[in-house]
């Protein structure tokens, strides 16, 4: 693999850091700032949203842009966001700075991926994207469970000081390591735009939102699931999150992997086994040692995805994939929100803190449904040129061919 990929991971390292970090800090910054942490959650709300929006519309600003150049520029905005966060006088100073850091999360990581996918062999694009994600599924083992013993221990300014240094170290890495790639000729946004008129781009996207959202339906509620049900101690959760890191990490590489070798078949059976999972949890959530097996699962399953929904994107918006590429990461984050609303819609309706595995479960199933629907599509349209290629007339196939 080029040493281009580990500068595009370790901007997704600072990145995946800086997006999860803020959960285990809310306390910290809600005290500081005098307001309640539900006040201090939309530091959380405000990046996401940032993410879905800025995806879209920081590729579009950046189409005219080298890929090189627009990487370098969306790590110089994250930098600039972190450091605003780091020294904000003032809470809405420093929701300001989250929601500019989190401007260059959906182009970095969908420009990212066009550039990982150029970088190596057709055979081996899955497994270059993989390696690229790799840096935020380390954030989550590393970089957040670290960025939170130094926020609660030194405080938390020092937290986003350090990750805004992760974004020069990153924005340096791709300056020196990333060759120059200019953009392909003859693509303008209309081009791109035309990527979201294939059947397929889209129901790639939806399975990203509903397969993801399966995963964060549980996830998003795991503390007071593991600590109310499964009987563990409130700091333990920390070291449950780390072990679904783990699982993403290596449900990320396995993934990229036999994506490479197999897309739909890995996509059939990472959904299938990740609906059967979340289903389980809620028997599971019961036990320690079931539940953490459990936990670790749902990460590796659920990170299982990612390259070949990533790949399958790039596949079908082939000529203007960046656009595509952008919006299928805010894909993951709208299926991070919808997935954590519907989980607190059933708890909120007395059905317990296991209820949000069964709607995971549900969107999990419903994602694995559209791949099948999507690889149905997909045999069809071979046939359906043959037939049309077939009602053309002898005479004028002969003349399209001497022509």
């Amino acid at each position: 693999m080029p040493l281009a990929l580990l500068a595009l991971a370790i901007g997704a390292f600072g990145i995946g850091t800086t997006e999860f970090v803020i959960m285990g800090l809310l306390p910290e910054v809600a005290n500081d700032y005098g307001v309640s942490i539900p006040t201090a959650g939309f530091l959380v709300t405000g990046y996401a949203l940032g993410v879905m929006f800025g995806a879209p519309l920081m590729t579009v600003l950046g189409t005219k842009v080298p890929r090189k150049r627009m990487l370098m520029l969306l790590m110089g905005l994250f930098i600039v966001g972190n450091l605003l966060s780091a020294l904000a006088p003032a809470f809405s100073v420093m929701l300001t700075g989250r929601v500019v850091a989190s401007l260059a999360h959906g182009a970095f990581f969908g420009i990212g991926s066009v550039v990982a996918a150029d970088l190596v062999a057709p055979h081996k694009k899955a497994g270059a994207i993989a390696m690229m994600f790799t840096g935020l599924t380390v954030a989550n083992v590393v970089g957040v469970p670290l960025g939170t013993l130094v926020g609660q221990s030194v405080g938390w300014r020092v937290t986003f000081a350090i990750v805004a240094a992760l974004g020069v170290i990153g924005l340096a890495g791709v300056a020196k390591l990333v060759p120059d790639m200019p953009k392909a000729e003859g693509v303008r946004l209309r081009h791109e735009l035309a990527a979201f008129k294939n059947a397929q781009v889209l129901l790639a996207m939806a399975m990203t939102v509903l397969g993801f959202g399966g995963v964060f339906a549980a996830i998003t509620y795991i503390a007071p699931m593991m600590t109310h049900v499964a009987g563990f101690a409130d700091g333990s959760v920390t070291w449950l999150l780390v072990l679904f890191g783990l699982g993403m990490v290596g449900g990320n590489l396995v993934g990229g992997k036999l994506a490479d070798r197999a897309l739909m078949p890995m996509l059939y059976v990472s959904l299938g086994a990740l609906a059967v999972v979340l289903a389980l949890f809620t028997l599971t959530a019961h036990d320690k040692i079931a539940s953490a097996v459990t936990v670790f699962l749902i990460g590796a399953l659920g990170f299982a995805t990612v390259p070949p929904l990533q790949k399958r994107v790039l596949d079908h918006a082939h000529g203007a994939p960046t656009l595509a590429s952008a919006v299928n990461i805010g894909a993951f984050n709208l299926g991070n929100a919808l997935s954590a609303w519907l989980g607190g819609v059933v708890i909120a309706a007395g059905f317990g803190y296991t209820a949000p595995n069964w709607v995971g479960a549900v969107l999990a199933a419903t994602a694995l449904v559209l791949a099948f629907v999507s690889a149905a599509l997909e045999r069809r349209e071979p046939a359906d040129r043959a037939v049309v290629a077939s009602s053309v007339p002898a005479e004028q196939r002969r003349a399209a061919v001497h022509h």
